[in-house]
């Protein structure tokens, strides 16, 4: 018996995973719930489990980007029986007959059931992929028609609105192709062809072992790892394609020798030869440069990803949908600096993390949204929700992009817990630990693009959310105060709002109202 293990749903937004590495290998005895494999999405990583105890058979690969529900392994039940199955030819034979789709089985039963294969055709059709996908684009044949493809073998590659995934042979055969590349295809609609006969074919060199009658390439390849060697995922063929770097020039080290997410990160474009400037030819390499500074004016051109199409139009989305405004203000970060160098020693001898802005800010947010509730509030249908709580969204930039996850009840909570927070939520970024559980929800959202030397922004809100408050960078300058021109560190924050809930009014007493506590302190703590 055999139980394939999919990609389980993560979370509303996200349709597609990156497997990131195996933690159990092929052909490992695993058991229930025990952890095999890491998988990443654009926003979490997490891990997957056995669902049940066997022998594990891995299908997709390191670095491999999969569609919600694609399968990533299977487990044959039973460790023990399934490592003796082998062993018994007749039974194998018969598991092959009535399952000719077991990748397990396949080595031993191949020659067998070769004479029915040459005689059928089977039609490989583009497989659901998620709920609101309806359509997909051929974007590449990575097998060619009238190819041999062996079972389970990478034959193409598919691509939607919201991610990129591999079609695989389901038997072994001859390829015969009837879409073409750029083609756009409605679910369930008929790709290619496999005619039967191939398993046998590329069974019989192993077991007669006539290497002269092999092709040279197909030799070569063979003690490379296999059909996948030089192959990149669909992550990295993207990373690829961003470097300009060909997939020919680099090592896979994933299973069947298929290049991974790291290898094509790690993968450096060759330094461009003579060939590429035919004028140049002639000159040393000590010249080149020179001929490349006064060389011509060349553009490069790279098609849009899904994944980046899908971005814009989210962005493009909430300013179509929401009647998104700006207002500004400007706040004197001095008495908030003398704060902090007055008793930041201590506060971090006492706490154990150091006093930051960042306290301060989701402090007097979460004060100003008692006073002001409509600016915490979102539209769902036709009624507009309020919360009697703060949940605060914190953009923490990531090795992937800005995340944002949430600070839970930051109303309740001291300068000294925020900062605990903020830290952790931060040291999960960075090790891509955050889970949908960290960044599902927020009522109310602060970026700080000041920490990159922004002056001044108009943030785009974080739907469902109807606001949103961006910190800038703090800078001297020169201001009227008390009757006299000083110098004081003064920083720009900006509210981006949505006038549908938001009015003026609102917007503009609760920028002034987070300016007086940050510009007083000691109303934070006096609660005035």
């Amino acid at each position: 018996m055999s139980l394939e293990i999919k990609v389980p749903p993560v979370g509303e937004s996200i349709t597609e995973v990156t497997l990131s590495r195996w933690i159990k290998k092929d052909g490992d005895a695993v058991e229930m719930d025990e952890v095999i494999a890491e998988l990443e999405s654009d926003k979490a990583t997490f891990e997957l489990t056995a669902e049940s105890a066997g022998t594990l058979k891995t299908v997709a690969a390191e670095g491999d980007t999969l569609p919600i529900g694609a399968v990533v392994a299977s487990i044959e039940g039973g460790g023990a029986k399934a490592a003796a199955a082998p062993v018994d030819k007749s039974a194998a034979a018969a598991a092959d007959e009535s399952a000719p789709g077991q990748r397990t089985e396949r080595p031993e039963s191949a020659p067998a059931a070769a004479p029915a294969a040459e005689s059928k055709t089977i039609e490989i059709k583009v497989p659901p992929v998620g709920e609101s996908i309806t359509e997909v684009t051929l974007s590449r044949w990575i097998k060619k028609d009238g190819e041999q493809v062996e079972m389970d073998e990478a034959i193409a590659e598919l691509e939607s609105d919201k991610a990129t995934f591999e079609l695989t042979a389901e038997s072994a055969g001859m390829l015969k192709t009837t879409a073409n590349e750029g083609d756009v295809l409605a679910i369930g609609a008929v790709v290619c062809s496999i005619t039967g006969g191939g398993a046998a074919t590329a069974a019989a060199p192993a077991n007669n072992q006539p290497a002269a009658s092999q092709p040279a390439a197909q030799s070569a390849s063979s003690s490379q790892g296999g059909y996948a060697a030089g192959t990149p995922s669909p992550a990295a063929g993207k990373i690829l394609a961003e470097k300009g770097v060909s997939p020919e020039s680099v090592n896979g080290t994933g299973v069947g020798g298929r290049i991974t997410k790291e290898d094509a990160l790690n993968a450096q474009k060759p330094a461009a030869t003579s060939s590429s400037t035919p004028k140049v030819t002639p000159q040393t390499t000590q010249t080149q440069p020179a001929a490349v500074t006064t060389g011509t004016r060349a553009e490069r051109r790279e098609k849009m990803t899904s994944l980046r199409k899908t971005v814009a139009k989210r962005l493009v989305a909430v300013k179509n949908e929401t009647a998104m405004l700006t207002t500004f203000n400007e706040v004197d970060m001095q008495p908030i600096m003398d704060l902090r160098g007055k008793y930041k020693d201590k506060f971090k001898e006492k706490h154990g993390v150091g006093l930051g802005f960042m306290s301060f800010f989701t402090k007097a947010v979460c004060v100003a949204l008692q006073e002001w509730p409509a600016v915490g509030a979102r539209i769902d249908g036709e009624e507009i929700v309020y919360s009697n709580f703060a949940d605060i969204s914190i953009a923490v930039s990531a090795p992937k992009g800005l995340v944002v996850p949430i600070i839970r009840n930051a109303d309740a909570m001291s300068l000294a817990e925020i900062e605990k927070a903020v830290v952790t939520l931060a040291g999960k970024a960075r090790e891509n630990k955050l889970t949908i559980e960290d960044m599902t929800g927020g009522t109310f959202t602060i970026t700080n693009g000041g920490v990159f030397g922004s002056m001044l922004s108009t943030p785009i809100i974080n739907a469902p959310q109807s606001a949103i408050l961006g910190m800038h960078n703090i800078i001297e300058r020169p201001i009227a105060l008390n009757g006299q021109v000083v110098i004081r560190p003064m920083m720009y924050i900006a509210l981006s709002y949505d006038h549908r809930i938001v009015d003026g009014r609102e917007s503009v007493s609760f920028l002034v109202r987070v300016k007086q506590l940050l510009e007083d302190p000691a109303r934070l703590l006096l609660g005035v």
